[in-house]
């Protein structure tokens, strides 16, 4: 009796112990392992980065974000070690046809192989509270972080440029802040 119960037992265990190695050999087979996805990141790049020249208060950042992917990415925040806060700013029309500047909710969202040019008087990328006087030819380091939360570094050099001296909107929050001077709206 104890031989026709020990051989049944030690054939189920041999088939389990088979069934586990091949599951092991399953997963570590790459044709059978899911893809990683891509994060939003690694498919932007940007280029002609460019930062305006300031002493003290603020400053803002221009260039050309590119999406190289096929699917949409959103940037959702900006940060820099050259200024204590900052925000992603849009530039808008008020019911006077005044052009104001105010941050922009949800941050901005490139469709899949498309660009968002960051222009003087436009979509930008603002430095809130300069942390000391970025000079031009000084190189200033951005990190853009997308929905996903991975992010992109990239650097900008500094030039003087007399431009990109917008007004709020009402609301904004930053009326106590130096916005350097009155809304120009003229070319690089």
């Amino acid at each position: 009796m104890r031989t026709r119960l020990t051989l049944p037992a030690l054939a189920l265990l041999s088939a389990l112990a088979l069934a586990g190695c091949t599951a092991d050999a399953q997963a570590e087979d790459p044709a059978t392992t899911p893809a990683t996805t891509a994060t939003e990141a690694e498919s932007v790049t940007v280029t002609d980065a460019w930062v305006k020249s300031a002493e003290t208060g603020m400053s803002a950042a221009f260039g050309l974000i590119e999406n190289t992917g096929d699917a949409d990415v959103t940037v959702v925040s900006v940060g820099s070690p050259a200024s204590t806060a900052m925000e992603l700013h849009e530039t808008v029309e008020n019911e006077t046809g005044e052009m104001l500047m105010r941050e922009k909710d949800g941050g901005f969202t490139i469709a899949a192989g498309q660009s968002l040019p960051l222009e003087p008087g436009a979509n930008h990328l603002m430095l809130m509270d300069l942390v000391e006087p970025v000079v031009a030819g000084d190189e200033v380091t951005f990190t853009l972080t997308f929905a996903d939360d991975s992010t992109l570094d990239f650097t900008a050099p500094a030039k003087d440029y007399s431009g990109a001296n917008e007004t709020y909107a009402e609301g904004e929050g930053h009326e106590g802040m130096d916005m350097g001077g009155e809304m120009d709206m003229g070319d690089q």
